[in-house]
């Protein structure tokens, strides 16, 4: 499999205080990938830094085919070029049905003209529709958006993002604030976008992290504590002791 996104050597600081520190790894592809670690050991730095909120002192992170680097780049330029965030907190307009969330998150010209005179194709409907039953939505998708759950906002809002047909998903903590049911359908979503694209979990929920069975990455004090399947992760001393504790 093809690297996605090779992170070497990045470290980045905040009034002395190293949030990353000479922080390397890599993701394939078409990927499935969870990020766990104690608070504070640099799971949202490492997001901010990928997606251009912030920019690390030392290091170099390329991304796709060309290998282009991320670092000279704006946080709309790397949105443009195939990467999504998703935040802990779930943002849909929520006065808009959840046919119209999905329909404006379509990947299109964003030009003052063609938003002005935009006319959905049926190629956009059945898009949508195809989008809708991804998520788990098709018969939800002409209620108002505020009407939802959490949960369902939360596949909603997964939905824009793999609309904009991103190449790398990173999601910040999806399964918080759900009920088990839906956070069984929520790793169902994540498993079946990981086998056209990159998505990588920032996850607290170990429970979560086992149903999405996939490689693990361990962070601490931002840098790579461990890596490999939840089971071996889980069983080194190091990771038992300054994550999980005895």
């Amino acid at each position: 499999m093809s690297t996605l996104l090779e992170v070497s050597g990045v470290s980045v600081s905040f009034d002395g205080f190293k949030a990353i520190n000479n922080l390397s790894f890599q993701i394939a592809d078409a990927e499935l990938r969870a990020v766990i670690g104690p608070n504070g050991a640099g799971k949202t730095t490492f997001m901010d830094i990928v997606t251009g909120k912030t920019k690390p002192d030392e290091g170099r992170i390329v991304y796709g085919d060309r290998g282009d680097s991320l670092l000279g780049m704006s946080e709309s330029r790397i949105a443009q070029i195939g990467v999504g965030r998703k935040f802990q907190r779930p943002t849909v307009f929520e006065d808009q049905s959840v046919f119209a969330n999905l329909m404006m998150a379509l990947r299109k010209s964003r030009s003052p003209f063609s938003v002005l005179f935009f006319k959905p194709s049926q190629e956009d409907d059945d898009k949508v529709a195809e989008l809708a039953g991804e998520i788990g939505l098709s018969a939800a998708l002409h209620r108002k958006s505020g009407e939802l759950s959490h949960g369902q906002k939360q596949w909603l809002e997964i939905g824009m993002l793999l609309a904009q047909e991103p190449r790398l998903l990173l999601v910040d903590e999806p399964a918080a604030g759900m009920t088990p049911a839906e956070r069984e359908h929520t790793t169902d979503i994540l498993r079946e976008a990981a086998k056209t694209r990159a998505v990588v979990v920032v996850e607290h929920d170990m429970e979560f992290v086992r149903r999405l069975n996939c490689k693990v990455t361990v962070l601490h004090e931002g840098s790579v504590l461990a890596e490999g399947s939840l089971d071996h992760v889980t069983n080194n001393e190091q990771v038992i002791e300054v994550y999980l504790g005895r």
